[in-house]
């Protein structure tokens, strides 16, 4: 498993014990392949590496239940709703008063990198080549894709001591980067079934949109 990048497996971390990359995606993939429910904070930061000053910053929270179910509910700097019933996906822009609503199907490589979350990571699958920082108490992987057909061209995560991911950037074909931050993650929280039943807002246009 991981030939690919056996040259990369024996690193020095900064507490002086080896890094086995190989080990460490595996226990990573375990962390969240294996749960049922996750919440989280997010701040998210999207641009294009033609117009690095050009940044949109947006946060909120992020709560998942497997199989297929997330609500991304920003607050800040405007209210908006991405959310996934299993089924379909809604997107809501508060300002517009908008619904657009799609096949969860059609969203699966637009959120491919964040996989991590819902259950369906397997670097050896994705990937064929990683290169690893240290950074503090963390250490940053990037990873490339196998596939040049994937809309991303590279993913990199920082990953904690306990595998946890502490943040996480993914550079697309088209030259756009996004950048999420997590705090306060929490592992197979009680959720409610209601937050993943969408609700059309009074008066919201709704829009069905394909790929």
């Amino acid at each position: 498993m991981y030939r690919g990048f056996l040259p990369l497996i024996c690193v020095v971390s900064l507490n002086a014990q080896p890094f086995d990359l190989s080990t460490s995606l595996r226990r990573l993939e375990n962390r969240y392949n294996n749960i049922r429910t996750l919440q989280i904070d997010f701040e998210q930061t999207f641009w294009f590496s033609t117009q690095p000053a050009a940044r949109r910053m947006e946060a909120g929270t992020l709560t998942l239940r497997k199989p297929g179910r997330m609500r991304w509910e920003y607050r800040e700097p405007a209210k908006k709703l991405f959310l996934s019933d299993g089924k379909n996906v809604y997107f809501y822009t508060a300002s517009a008063n908008r619904v657009e609503r799609s096949k969860l199907k059609e969203t699966d490589d637009m959120r491919a990198p964040l996989a991590f979350l819902i259950g369906k990571l397997d670097f050896q699958r994705d990937f064929r080549e990683y290169r690893t920082r240290t950074d503090g108490a963390g250490r940053w992987i990037t990873a490339l894709p196998k596939s040049d057909k994937a809309p991303y061209r590279e993913v990199e995560f920082l990953l904690l001591a306990d595998f946890q991911i502490a943040r996480l950037k993914v550079v697309g074909q088209d030259q756009s980067v996004m950048e999420f931050v997590f705090r306060n993650e929490r592992l197979n929280p009680p959720v409610e079934d209601r937050l993943f039943q969408f609700e059309m807002p009074p008066g919201a246009e709704l829009v069905d949109v394909g790929n």
